[in-house]
């Protein structure tokens, strides 16, 4: 994937401040329709033999949910976006920071039809770092509306100083620990301000890694609901491995408290650290 198939947008000083407030901003046009197709088409190989880490999420109910991680470490089209592509300066510009290392990459695709939805949960009790500089890429190459699965995002609630129970997308048994458990959909509303974003393709959002958020199924029939996920982390960011949490690919080889690059996870941004 060429450098001229993305554009890195200047973010605004105002972006900085509303992510950093909020928990959650879009971005139009982070990356071209040439960039799209080229994600999208390196999404098709991934589906034809997929990596070790897939899973099916749509848990016995109607359509499809698949989802994968750390597709970049198999396929080189992901790995070139994560290098060449706009994500890795957009976050250390977001997060404040002098650097951008990319924890992992990720598919989450429904396709038309899928009940399933994803539920609520914010991401930073899944993994084994700890920090505030870290945030989520979530990229369209679909059309993304309410009804095809557009995601929820509870504003400042990554400010709340409270974390939740990882919600399992899978095994109910997967993740023990004493985190109370998230609430339901209806105390989060509740007297809350939701963000959801239409997004054409290559439109994006940033979310912070403690910005509670779910999504609904994807109701349509005609248009499927592909997203291409980094999950990056700043200067403060260091390895904190725990116990029942969401696995890695692979053990990095990191002490407890150490900064996280590594071949694991890659330090993109600055270009010339790489």
């Amino acid at each position: 994937m060429p450098d001229d198939g993305t554009t890195t947008p200047a973010i605004a000083a105002d972006e900085i401040e509303a992510f950093w407030r909020d928990g959650i901003i879009c971005l139009r046009g982070l990356i071209d329709g040439d960039a799209v197709a080229a994600l999208r088409a390196e999404i098709e190989r991934e589906l034809a033999a997929p990596g070790p880490l897939k899973l099916d999420l749509t848990r016995g109910q109607r359509g499809r949910f698949y989802g994968n991680t750390f597709v970049c470490h198999h396929r080189p089209g992901f790995r070139d976006f994560v290098d060449n592509g706009p994500a890795a300066a957009v976050a250390a510009r977001i997060l404040r920071s002098r650097t951008a290392t990319l924890l992992f990459d990720q598919l989450l695709i429904k396709e038309p039809g899928t009940e399933t939805p994803t539920p609520w949960h914010h991401d930073l009790p899944y993994w084994p770092v700890a920090g505030d500089q870290v945030c989520t890429v979530w990229i369209a190459l679909d059309p993304v509306t309410a009804e095809s699965g557009a995601v929820e995002y509870i504003k400042g609630s990554h400010r709340w100083g409270r974390r939740y129970a990882p919600t399992a997308f899978v095994d109910d048994g997967l993740y023990k620990t004493d985190l109370p458990k998230m609430p339901d959909a209806a105390r989060l509303r509740d007297g809350h301000a939701i963000a959801q974003f239409e997004l054409a393709p290559g439109d994006c959002t940033v979310h912070h890694g403690l910005t509670i958020h779910g999504a609904p199924g994807n109701a349509r029939s005609d248009v499927r609901r592909r997203a291409y996920i980094q999950r990056w982390c700043g200067d403060d960011v260091r390895w904190d491995p725990r116990p029942n949490i969401q696995p890695m690919l692979r053990d990095p080889g990191l002490a407890p408290g150490d900064p996280l690059p590594c071949g694991l996870f890659p330090q993109v941004w600055p270009r010339d650290a790489r």
